[in-house]
């Protein structure tokens, strides 16, 4: 028997196959999950639909995040194919692109509003709506990044995001613990993805990474998936409100000796 055969869930946020999101809903597939999928609008729907499509996908609905209304039609649809749901998938974010170059201080008061509503407050109103048509012993997860605890060149606003993201999930574990469901969020590491050829210097954020990572590689995709499949699956029962680190062991070092000589020379040469 599968590790997810009986399972269902929902997804939110897979757009192409050279993301997170994508990974995740690949290692639960092939762990026998049966899973649902959105996509934002009619232009994402060309990109997603085949994607959904080639997992047997029964639900495979537009979303716009910031709208409840929206939220509310997909998990009535879930509810009436499904029953009930075993994991959530919350893989959304954006930020307008010039918030995310430049000085965090010229933050616009819209780019604010615009970034903590996809990237953070979603996660409230999905678990909201989902709330009850969750089984006991489900699982609900968000994708954060180590922007939230750190500065990262460029990342900006989206950091600030990710913080609430992160500090919405311990009080949403909390909230939904009562009814034994699990609420967490996976901090991946730099990885090549779609969505992160939008960070100016990722490439350079790539060879830090692998420089400072104790396993001196980047991580995969394919190490994130296996994550998600963890925190979706019956393996994570008794892990809630936790951040799960995927990132080769970045997040627990300072810096490596290759950053310090980098930083040394830097400085000597000034």
């Amino acid at each position: 028997m599968k590790l997810m055969e009986g399972k269902k869930g929902l997804i939110f946020g897979v757009s192409n196959t050279h993301g997170i999101a994508y990974a995740i809903a690949r290692q639960l597939f092939e762990a026998g999950a049966d899973i649902a999928f959105t996509y934002a609008g009619e232009v994402m729907e060309k990109r997603v639909r085949p994607l959904a499509e080639e997992m047997n996908a029964k639900v495979i609905m537009s979303c716009d995040v910031t709208k409840e209304d929206e939220i509310k039609a997909v998990v009535a649809e879930c509810e009436k194919v499904y029953g009930k749901l075993d994991f959530v998938v919350h893989a959304v974010a954006f930020a307008s692109k010039e918030d995310l170059q430049g000085r965090f201080i010229d933050t616009s008061h819209d780019g604010w509003n615009l970034a903590m509503g996809v990237s953070a407050y979603s996660l409230v109103s999905i678990c909201r709506n989902v709330e009850n048509i969750m089984n006991e012993g489900g699982s609900i997860f968000a994708l954060t990044y180590l922007g939230s605890e750190y500065v990262v060149a460029n990342y900006n606003v989206m950091g600030v995001a990710k913080a609430a993201l992160e500090s919405s999930m311990r009080y949403l574990a909390a909230d939904l613990g009562k009814k034994g469901v699990r609420v967490n969020c996976i901090s991946a590491g730099a990885v090549k993805t779609l969505a992160a050829k939008g960070i100016s210097g990722f490439d350079k954020m790539l060879k830090a990474a692998t420089a400072k990572a104790p396993l001196q590689r980047n991580v995969s995709l394919e190490d994130v998936g296996k994550a998600g499949l963890y925190l979706a699956s019956d393996l994570s029962t008794g892990t809630t409100g936790q951040i799960l680190y995927v990132d080769c062991g970045c997040h627990a070092v300072y810096a490596s000796l290759e950053e310090m000589e980098i930083i040394a020379n830097s400085l000597a040469n000034a």
